[in-house]
Parts: structure tokens; sequence; C-alpha cells
């Protein structure tokens, strides 16, 4: 499959360049980036082309990997859809519910595949502890913990990123604990709560349609010290905690495109579909519509 990468910045650098040069099934063909420079650089790094027009890549290849800010994102992805690219994407899909709808109708019309990368997702030792817990009857509660240093880390790539300033940690690392929670807890009927803390802090009340509840503590200016990720369950079968896994981005990487391959050759969707990423981004647009006071 031919595939090219659209954005140039530290996770296209240090994620999605690496692992799209490394897929044994993959022909990386071309860059494309919003600024001349970079997007020069970071093709020719890869021995590839730097495209100057983001239509030109898409007409050169049967997929394209996002690594831009949401709303770019979005936009581009509905694009390069109605083109006839799959698309491999990254979370959130988009910053609002609308965006996210156009991505999936537009993929849905074209018949297209999507991923959405959902860094932990991709990892074995969380996919198959998902599998195992979604099997399990009887969940009470759940309690996922996701506490970056985006923010309070000198020197961290992304603390520069105009859409997390923004956005914050219920749009940059909310994504992650819900994609953990929704296909063990079942998916969320009711926000029943949203409070903020210090920082970009946030703290969620979540009702899932399998009877449990959840909370969410959701941040991008935790102490260095204090940062992780961590996610307990609690039902009648006891306790479990989500296991740590020490494989790479890169590495995940691969995995999400082995998703999208086998999507694109199957025809069957991925569970982190763009139809998931929509998901993900209404219950994200439900809580920041509580934090603001909206009823």
């Amino acid at each position: 499959m031919r595939i090219g990468l659209l954005g140039t910045g530290p996770w296209a650098q240090m994620a999605h360049a690496p692992a799209l040069d490394r897929h044994a099934e993959l022909d990386f063909v071309g860059v494309w980036g919003r600024r001349t420079a970079p997007t020069k650089e970071l093709a020719d790094a890869y021995g590839v082309r730097a495209y100057d027009d983001v239509d030109a890549l898409l007409a050169d290849v049967d997929a394209v990997a996002v690594a831009l800010p949401p709303a770019i994102q979005a936009d581009l992805a509905v694009r390069a859809a109605r083109a006839g690219c799959h698309l491999l994407l990254d979370k959130p899909l988009a910053p609002t519910v609308e965006q996210a709808r156009a991505v999936v109708e537009a993929v849905e019309s074209a018949g297209v595949a999507s991923v959405v990368f959902f860094t932990t997702r991709f990892q074995p030792e969380t996919e198959a502890w998902i599998t195992e817990q979604a099997a399990v009857e009887g969940w009470f509660t759940g309690r996922a913990q996701w506490l970056g240093a985006v923010f309070s880390d000198d020197g961290n790539p992304f603390a520069d990123s105009p859409w997390r300033r923004e956005k914050g940690a219920l749009w940059d690392v909310g994504p992650h604990a819900l994609s953990v929670l929704l296909p063990v807890l079942g998916d969320v009927r009711r926000v029943t709560a949203a409070a903020q803390g210090p920082g970009d802090t946030v703290h969620l009340v979540l009702d899932h349609s399998g009877g449990a509840s959840s909370t969410l503590a959701l941040s991008l200016t935790a102490p260095p010290a204090a940062a992780g990720a961590a996610v307990e369950l609690r039902g009648t079968a006891g306790v479990t905690l989500l296991p740590e896994s020490t494989e790479s981005a890169v590495t995940a990487l691969l995995r999400a495109t082995d998703g999208l391959l086998t999507a694109a050759r199957t025809g069957n969707a991925h569970a982190c579909d763009a139809g998931f990423g929509l998901r993900v981004t209404e219950i994200l647009a439900t809580a920041e519509g509580l934090l603001n006071g909206e009823a």
C-alpha cells in the first residue's frame, strides 16, 4: 500500500515517519506539511518526496497517515476520503462533533478504511487486558487517571502546541482513558459530573451502559513526579489493574497500521475506526459543555 504522511511536527517525527518507513507492507511515498522547510527536512530524512500540494499527494497514494491538530486533521481527512484514501488518524478525531461526523460520513460514502490511533489501545498488553475484562460480567466501577506533565515539564516537545493549550487534558488524554474504558464498561449513557482541578486538570463521572460508573482524572499540568496513567476496575470478580507496557509509540503505530491494512483488505471496520472516534468526540463535547456551565 502506498502511503503519505500529512504533518511534520514532533509526533510526525517521533512516531509516524519512523513507523511508515519501517512497515514491510507500506511504500512510504512522501510528506506534506504546512511549512516548506520542515516538510523538506522530514522528507529528505526518509528519502521520500516533499509535497507542496496536498491534493498531489492524495492522488499518488492509497492511504494517508495524519499527524496534525484535530481541526486540520478533520478537514483533510474528509478531503482524503473523498480522494479514495484509507485513513490512519490521530486522536482526538476532531474538536467538534460536527467535524467528526463529517469525517465519518466521508469515510462511509467513499468506502475507505479508517483507524484512529489511540496509542494505548495498540499495545499488546492493553489489547489482551481489554479483551479479557470485556468478557467478565459484574463490573461495578472503574477509575482512570491519565496525568501528564506536558505543561509542567520544561522542554516537553508538545508544550507549544496551540490546540493542546486551548483544549487541554480533556481532549488530549481524555481519548486515551475512554478508549480503554468503553470497550469494557460499555458506552457512556450520561456524563453525570465534570469539574475543574488545578491547571488544566478535569474530573469526570460517567454512567456506562453496562451498569457500572467510572471516574476520570485527566491532566497535562501534573508535577513530573506525579505523572502517569492507571486504570482500575472493581466488580464481582474482584479488582484488576491495566498492565503497564514498555512498547514504544512507533511499535504501537505499526500495530495500528496493521489494523488499517486488514480493514482495507477485508472491508471489516476496525474497533477504533472513525465511528469510534466520533463517539469519543461526542462524550468529550458533552463533558466540555458541563465544564463550561452548559445545561
